[in-house]
């Protein structure tokens, strides 16, 4: 039998859905209502004076932690096509020949890297990356899951990153 918080919590759940629903969770208000409840039941809270009032504020917290989230990882993603389109039209008349042939061969270590990675993965990440697909199409047109796709995009972001890590020793 449940009790104090726990059973606050059970009583209202549907409530709970449909605030996280509302709040823009939609399909994942199930997710980010267990995600809750794991990360409340692994604190030592003790008693709380008005327990449901703090599940929705519990609740709209994790909501905002993820919109902020989502929304630094859409500004990130944004940056890097910037940051990466940008300069390759203004090297032309800009940069000396040596530094155009030290960025053609970090530019073909990269696509190496990639490849290595196999060609799922090459595939996701190019039609992401650069052609802008988002990842739900590309799941679709290969016929895999959406979090296949988010695997597929870290794999080639971590061997990315280590290529990076490894310019900046050189």
């Amino acid at each position: 039998m449940a009790s104090g918080l726990e059973a606050v919590f059970l009583e209202n759940r549907a409530a709970l859905l449909r605030f996280l629903r509302a709040r823009g969770a939609g399909d994942r208000a199930d997710d980010v209502l267990q995600d809750m409840w794991v990360r409340l039941s692994a604190k030592d809270i003790g008693p709380v004076a008005d327990p449901l009032p703090y599940l929705y504020r519990t609740a709209n917290n994790l909501m905002l932690d993820q919109y902020r989230s989502s929304t630094r990882r859409g500004k990130r993603e944004q940056d890097w096509v910037d940051g990466s389109a940008a300069p390759i039209a203004e090297q032309s008349n800009e940069v000396p020949a040596d530094e155009q042939m030290i960025a053609a061969q970090r530019l073909s270590q990269a696509e190496d890297v990639l490849r290595d990675l196999g060609p799922r993965v090459e595939t996701v990440f190019r039609r992401f990356r650069l052609e802008g697909v988002g990842q739900k199409q590309i799941a679709i047109d290969l016929g895999v899951s959406l979090t296949t796709v988010e695997k597929d995009l870290q794999k080639a972001y971590r061997a990315l990153v280590i290529l990076k890590q490894r310019f900046d020793t050189e």
